[in-house]
């Protein structure tokens, strides 16, 4: 998301940089604006009341939906339903073949449990109760998308903006034969979708208050649609 912003940002702005530090989970992006670290934060939820203590506010920028996505050696699987991806990830279901694919075993990418991911993997398909020890979790999920891309055979749960965003070379698939798209997020079809927004101190500075400004404009909205991501 902020990659998009700052390039749409700086493209209308001579002489702005708009400097990106490497992304952290949401209650480290609050951190880091209330001890200054940053001027802005990214969150994938709004504040607690125990976070906000007066000195951050908080505003959604973007609904951004979460895929199921594969490698792209992995042929014939276009669509999983619920119990097929529940047995993926539990390691009941161990080869693509199984499932419509080649004859190659199933490499699980994940997430860990705290993260705004794997809650919805869970809250919608993976239920509370399943576990395993067959997925390789990763903490950052650039770091299991760019895994995806070089493992064959692995499928894992990311963000379908970045993937458009960036045209990366997985397969996207359907759960339930519902497609992760643009149309069944505007007819509420897709259950798997996050809110994104930012933090940012109720004091800013003149130029972080105009990158806001811009943030919550129709340029910026229309860059942002462009790449992938829903504007409420």
């Amino acid at each position: 998301m902020f990659k998009v912003l700052a390039a749409a940002y700086e493209a209308k702005t001579a002489g702005v940089k708009v400097e990106l530090l490497p992304s952290s989970q949401t209650e480290g992006a609050i951190a880091s604006v209330k001890t200054n670290l940053v001027d802005i934060g990214a969150v994938s939820r709004p504040l607690k009341p125990e976070e906000d203590e007066g000195q951050v506010q908080y505003r959604e920028v973007v609904q951004d939906l979460l895929m199921v996505a594969t490698h792209k050696s992995v042929t014939g699987v276009e669509n999983l339903t619920t119990e097929q991806l529940k047995a993926i990830y539990s390691g009941a279901i161990q080869n693509w073949q199984e499932v419509g694919g080649p004859n190659a075993p199933i490499v699980v990418l994940d997430r860990p449990e705290d993260e705004s991911a794997k809650k919805l993997l869970r809250k919608h398909y993976l239920g509370a109760d399943l576990k395993t020890d067959q997925a390789i979790v990763f903490k950052k999920e650039s770091e299991l998308i760019e895994t995806l891309q070089n493992t064959p055979n692995s499928i894992g749960a990311f963000s379908l903006a970045y993937s458009i965003a960036n045209q990366l070379p997985v397969h996207h698939l359907s759960l339930n034969s519902i497609a992760p798209t643009t149309e069944s997020w505007a007819k509420k079809d897709y259950p798997m979708v996050r809110s994104l927004g930012i933090v940012w101190s109720k004091s800013p500075s003149t130029p972080t208050q105009s990158f806001i400004d811009f943030i919550f404009s129709p340029e910026a909205g229309t860059a942002l649609k462009e790449a992938g991501y829903q504007v409420p």
